[in-house]
């Protein structure tokens, strides 16, 4: 029996996945086994952002080893088409006001266009508050993806 490999996805078809999507999966390197958790990400100026609370287990690993795993995926429910691009590289705390603000203006206003406010409570904010509470002015981690050093995309067979 042949072995049938994934087509690989072109540069362009990668970057428009990543921009039409808006959820992914983030690894980290755990203590004994790898932890995996979703994120509400943005493509902004060519680097994802992320939004990530202050507190729990996913920043006492950033703050251990910054290398993680990114994975986005788009299907169809019956899986007759799919796709999906894996990123390796390392998560940096935005530290710059300006850049720090900007992504969160497009977190909230990417939230506001697409998702529930019951999302809100992913980010650490009660729903009631809605999406205009997601501010620059609140106590938010903001973290990008730098030193990207694999990039894969592949996808279902045409």
């Amino acid at each position: 029996m042949a072995l049938v490999k994934l087509p690989k996805m072109a540069t362009s078809e990668i970057e428009k996945l990543l921009q039409e999507q808006m959820l992914c999966r983030i690894a980290f390197k755990g203590d004994k086994y790898p932890y995996m958790a979703p994120f509400q990400y943005v493509l902004m100026d060519g680097s994802l952002y992320f939004h990530f609370t202050d507190y729990g287990k996913k920043m006492k690993l950033l703050e251990k080893d910054k290398r993680v795993c990114v994975e986005i995926e788009k299907y169809r429910p019956d899986l007759s088409e799919y796709n999906f691009v894996v990123l390796r590289g390392e998560l940096e705390v935005v530290s710059d006001p300006q850049e720090r603000a900007k992504a969160i203006d497009c977190i909230a206003e990417e939230g506001q266009r697409k998702l529930s406010t019951n999302f809100l409570a992913a980010h650490g904010f009660k729903k009631e508050e809605g999406w205009a509470s997601f501010t620059p002015e609140r106590s938010v981690v903001i973290v990008k993806l730098k030193r990207v050093i694999e990039k894969v995309g592949l996808k279902s067979p045409e």
